[in-house]
């Protein structure tokens, strides 16, 4: 991790880094048997490098309410599987074809794409795997309901969907709100069930649920904003993928459409506008707060 992190901030990435990767190589152990190289490439994708930004958030969110570290780590991996299953789909020559990803090859790349595809599919289905275990939560209701927000954030009315607008934008104009959209499903959707998969384990009810909905939104647009700046201006040796991308490809972007000055204007209005939304939190929310600034701060 960036030693010029927070201390806070650093050591919780560091810890759930090492948390996820140690429940990844336990979960993916290499069978002997055919199956091995299906094994092999989601090692590849899921193990090591990486920020896992949606397990801590996970784990910030479960701080507020005292959640059981276990829980809070378990939830944390079933989100974490999604994100990286999105991301091996996402790399194939098919979708955004990149041969990096996390600096190291994409798994098409260093298997094959039949095997990326069914690493992906695998992965996801482990996501569920996890969340209906005993082991994340003793409630049987809670354990169905963070598996339909999941669901609904990694489906089509979230992340897919937002896949598919992407899709689309390289052959049409996308307007500002249209791009918002898009990200809210791509991006938002899944950040948006990190920050409330906190209140889901402590059983809160919906109307208690207000402000981190409006953290999650307002986060989830800045480290878009973000990653739409480091790919105009980003390095790839320190990004760990291809830049240049989106203006290449001709899609219309938060910079593309705002130009760089005010997007960054809006990232940092949007990053206080996120930590406003904790006002109702004490100490308990600092996690949450050095996650905010950290998204439009990174450089990777």
């Amino acid at each position: 991790m960036p030693q010029s992190l927070p201390p806070r901030l650093h050591d919780a990435m560091t810890h759930m880094a090492d948390a996820i990767d140690r429940q990844f190589d336990q979960l993916l152990a290499i069978p002997d048997d055919q199956r091995a190289r299906v094994y092999e490439a989601m090692r590849h994708a899921a193990i090591g490098g990486g920020k896992r930004l949606r397990p801590l958030l996970v784990k910030a969110s479960c701080d507020l309410f005292n959640i059981a570290e276990e829980s809070a780590v378990r939830a944390g991996l079933a989100v974490e599987c999604i994100h990286v299953y999105s991301l091996v789909h996402d790399d194939l020559p098919a979708m955004d074809d990149d041969d990096m990803r996390r600096g190291k090859p994409t798994v098409h790349k260093a298997f094959d794409e039949a095997t990326a595809i069914l690493a992906g599919d695998c992965l996801h289905d482990l996501a569920f795997t996890i969340l209906v275990d005993e082991r994340t939560h003793a409630d049987p209701f809670v354990r169905c309901e963070l598996v339909r927000a999941l669901a609904t954030a990694s489906g089509p009315a979230g992340m897919a969907g937002g896949q598919m607008m992407d899709l689309v934008a390289e052959t049409s104009n996308f307007d500002l709100q249209t791009v918002t959209r898009l990200q809210q499903l791509k991006t938002g959707a899944l950040i948006s069930f990190c920050v409330e998969a906190g209140a889901i384990l402590a059983r809160l009810p919906e109307e208690g649920r207000r402000g981190l909905r409006g953290y999650a939104r307002d986060v989830g647009l800045a480290f878009q904003i973000a990653d739409d700046l480091l790919d105009v201006e980003g390095d790839a040796a320190e990004t760990g993928k291809a830049v240049g991308k989106d203006a290449a490809a001709g899609k219309a972007t938060f910079v593309s459409l705002m130009g760089v000055e005010r997007a960054r204007e809006q990232e940092q209005m949007l990053v206080e506008q996120a930590k406003s939304h904790l006002h109702a939190f004490g100490k308990e929310a600092d996690l949450l707060r050095d996650i905010a600034d950290f998204a439009i701060s990174r450089t990777h």
